[in-house]
């Protein structure tokens, strides 16, 4: 699972948009304009993301924990790790996201 949702932030960030962080990403969860968000697990303290799962259910987004958040920065493109991202247009992820939406 975590191999296709690594992949949907790839293919997300060169064809569509994400967002990357604590804030931007609970920020575009309320505007519910978030296709996927996920957040990683080893998160310290994990207050910082405890919010983003109990939102995205509100708003009816999917949310996926991943192991670590510098596998999540890599696949953000990012030099350091992240603790969650969001994907906001899909681009070429669409039939990748469709994937994981079933996959639950």
């Amino acid at each position: 699972m975590s191999e296709k949702v690594y992949e949907a932030i790839e293919l997300a960030k060169k064809t569509g948009k994400i967002k990357k962080g604590t804030n931007e990403v609970t920020k575009v969860i309320e505007k519910g304009t978030a296709k996927l968000v996920v957040v990683a697990k080893d998160v310290s303290p994990p207050e910082i993301t405890m919010h983003l799962p109990l939102l995205c259910k509100e708003k009816g987004v999917k949310c996926v924990e991943v192991g670590s958040k510098e596998e999540l920065g890599a696949a953000a493109g990012l030099p350091v790790g992240t603790v969650a991202v969001a994907i906001t247009q899909e681009g070429e992820a669409k039939n990748v996201l469709k994937e994981i939406n079933k996959g639950e």
